[in-house]
């Protein structure tokens, strides 16, 4: 079975990097996947999307109109994107920048303010790590312990970064079952 991820929002918000973990981690699970990116000339600030394709099956073709999942981290992208994902699909939106739904019946969303999350948690660079655990943990895409296993390796070059994103990812986690925090 395949399924699809699209991530989006400005540049300098991660996008890119959320999706390279998402990949990461479902190679490590033994998947076939496919990694995307595409960013407008402006890069930080300007818009930034990432298809992550992923299946059980060697993927035929990247290139997807219609992805089962969204992650949205800003208003324009739930706006653009929503629209096209397909029903049954999840869609997560951050709700520190997107101040409504997508309006759709037929997908799960759920809005979550990854920003002021990733703010008390002592940086909003981490944002995108609290919305890639919030959204592997609602739609049960990986297991969570391939994600944060993948986080570790992500940062290992970078030490000092791994705390603050296990933290972020365990944020997210909660965020996505709300009864167990």
């Amino acid at each position: 079975m395949q399924t699809e991820v699209m991530f989006a929002g400005f540049g300098g918000q991660g996008i890119l990097l959320s999706a390279k973990i998402l990949a990461h981690a479902a190679l490590e699970q033994g998947l076939e996947v496919a990694w995307v990116p595409s960013y407008g000339p402006e890069m930080r600030g300007g818009t930034a999307y990432c298809l992550v394709v992923m299946g059980d099956r060697p993927i035929g073709s990247p290139v997807i109109k219609n992805p089962f999942h969204l992650v949205a981290m800003n208003r324009p992208s739930l706006e653009k994107f929503a629209p096209m994902v397909k029903p049954g699909g999840v869609i997560l939106g951050n709700s520190s920048l997107i101040p409504y739904g997508s309006g759709r019946s037929d997908v799960r969303e759920l809005l979550v303010p990854v920003n002021e999350v990733a703010i008390k948690l002592g940086s909003l660079r981490s944002a995108n790590i609290v919305a890639l655990s919030t959204f592997v943990c609602l739609s049960e895409i990986i297991s969570y312990d391939t994600l944060r296993h993948c986080i570790q390796e992500e940062f290992s070059s970078k030490s000092k970064l791994i705390a603050l994103n296990l933290k972020a990812a365990e944020q997210g986690r909660r965020l996505a079952y709300p009864s167990s925090r």
